[in-house]
């Protein structure tokens, strides 16, 4: 869909929010990698490797695996916060295991399983009903 906007306004706005992205991308990479590193010293300080410090682990594995996702797309699938959550509500229950009230514990489990079946259906979904791709009808066939 095009801009309404002049074009002497949108070029720079636009080049504006590409330095900010970048920028905070820089920054969530960065701060993704100052976390796992200070949750592998955690772990070689303690000299005892949790369930939960793996799944927080594979929590920072998802961060980056979405942040080299929107590099090299520009986009970022649905399904990878979804990953993220379901990893959430996974280390949620398990540090938490002996004080949470059991039917929290059937609620949390109820909605990882809800996130689980919402990634399978949007994978479907994409293997019968994939995206098609869309051109810009002001470029000529040379600048695709």
């Amino acid at each position: 869909m095009p801009s309404h906007l002049p074009k002497g306004f949108s070029g720079p706005f636009l080049k504006l929010f590409h330095i900010l992205e970048a920028i905070l991308l820089v920054a969530i990479t960065l701060a993704t990698i100052v976390a796992m590193a200070t949750e592998f010293v955690h772990v070689y300080v303690n000299k005892e490797i949790l369930l939960t410090d793996i799944l927080l682990m594979f929590i920072y594995l998802e961060v980056l695996a979405m942040v080299q996702q929107f590099v090299a797309n520009g986009k970022i699938p649905v399904r990878y916060p979804i990953y993220i959550a379901i990893m959430a509500i996974a280390r949620y229950i398990t540090l938490g295991m002996k004080e949470l009230d059991g039917i929290f514990v059937v609620w949390l489990a109820l909605a990882a399983f809800i996130l689980a079946a919402a990634t399978l259906m949007i994978r479907i979904g994409h293997h019968y009903w994939p995206y098609e791709r869309v051109t810009d009808p002001t470029k000529t066939q040379s600048e695709d």
